[in-house]
Parts: C-alpha cells; sequence; structure tokens
C-alpha cells in the first residue's frame, strides 16, 4: 500500500469534496466514540451522538447518499440506520473495500464520487480507493496521515457531523439548508423528489422518523 503524498490543502480538499454523491461511514470510533458496553446478560450497547444523526439527514437532504460499512453486525446499528433513513447498511464487511465497490457498481458510481470516514487499521483499504479519504481526530496518527480530511472533532462526537459540513459548503448546499433551519417551522431534513430542499416541515413525533437534534 503506497504512501499518500502529503496532506492537500484546503482548495484541494473543496474541489473533490464537491464531486462527493456516496459517503460511506463505519460505526465505531466514527459513528461512536469506539466504546462498547455489555449487559449482565452479554448485550451490547453503542451510543451514537445526536448531531452526527442531523449531519447525515442533512447530506441526504443535499442529495447525497450516506451507507454504513462496518465489519460487527448488529441489531442496534441497524435500528439507528432505519432511524435515519439509510438504506444502504452493510454490516459484517471483513473486507470493506470490497463491499464499498460493490455498492459503488450497483449505484453507477465512480471511486472519485465516494467518500469515505474510517477511524483505524481495518479502514485503510477503503480509504485508499475513495475520491475523498476522512478520519476523526482521535485516530491513530499513521491514520491520520493517509487521509484527505481529518475532522476536528473525535469518533462518536460531531466528527460526521463536521464532514457534512465540509461537503455542503463544497457543493454550495450549506446556505439553502441554513436558511431554512431558520424558519418559524422546525426543521426536518427530507429531500424532495428530485432531491432539492423542501419548504421546512412541522417536526413529525419524537421517535423513528423524527429529525435529530
Amino acid at each position: 500500500m503506497a504512501a499518500r503524498p502529503p496532506r492537500l490543502s484546503a482548495t484541494a480538499v473543496a474541489r473533490r469534496a464537491a464531486r462527493i454523491r456516496l459517503v460511506g461511514l463505519d460505526v465505531d470510533g466514527v459513528l461512536t466514540d469506539g466504546r462498547l458496553y455489555f449487559g449482565a446478560r452479554g448485550e451490547t450497547f453503542k451510543a451514537f451522538d445526536v448531531r452526527d444523526g442531523l449531519g447525515i439527514q442533512l447530506l441526504r437532504a443535499a442529495g447525497i447518499g450516506v451507507a454504513i460499512v462496518t465489519g460487527r453486525t448488529s441489531p442496534i446499528v441497524a435500528a439507528r440506520a432505519r432511524d435515519l433513513g439509510i438504506t444502504h447498511v452493510l454490516q459484517g464487511q471483513r473486507d470493506k473495500h470490497a463491499g464499498l465497490q460493490r455498492l459503488m457498481s450497483g449505484s453507477g458510481l465512480t471511486a472519485a464520487e465516494c467518500a469515505f470516514m474510517g477511524d483505524d487499521w481495518p479502514d485503510l483499504a477503503v480509504l485508499d480507493c475513495v475520491g475523498l479519504a476522512t478520519t476523526v481526530a482521535d485516530a491513530p496518527e499513521e491514520v491520520r496521515q493517509r487521509v484527505h480530511w481529518v475532522s476536528p472533532s473525535p469518533g462518536g462526537r460531531g466528527a460526521v457531523r463536521d464532514l457534512s459540513g465540509l461537503l455542503l459548503r463544497a457543493q454550495g448546499r450549506f446556505d439553502a439548508l441554513f436558511a431554512a433551519a431558520l424558519q418559524p417551522a422546525p426543521f426536518v431534513a427530507a429531500p424532495g423528489a428530485d432531491g432539492t430542499v423542501p419548504a421546512p416541515a412541522r417536526r413529525r413525533s419524537a421517535g423513528r422518523g423524527a429529525a435529530d437534534g
């Protein structure tokens, strides 16, 4: 695996970000802080940040697809994906690179149109094959040195929200979405059929489908 060239400039990162149509996300260490909680009967728990959930909703509102690509298999992840409207959920992926490649092929996307956020060595192969490779602030140094962009926030604490802001600004969608959020009606990030931002909608009742944040 060849070393990447020195970290890209902000302008070069923005050029790559402007092309992204699909964002792949690892779970443990990216959507969570990497810790696993075990109950008395051996059940596993994970904690997710609502800011990351809002970031995912904003990406979808801008017409950018989101996929989960993780080596573990967990009903908690499936439930969180349903809550956020994520339909591309690839669990149990020992080879994340191959999993994302299948998703890209099925979607008709090129590597240059895909971004991925990982946090550790199991993500290196997929990070090396996408147009925009990103990681979290608390990733190991050797991982941070191989990506195009490092989030200011650690995994599970707003890193995906940071990534959404980068992509929305690069694609000229940030201002319209922010303006919609300022409207009196509570903001729900749900794209129209053509991918455009709809008029602000009244917040759904709490529970599945309610907006994060």
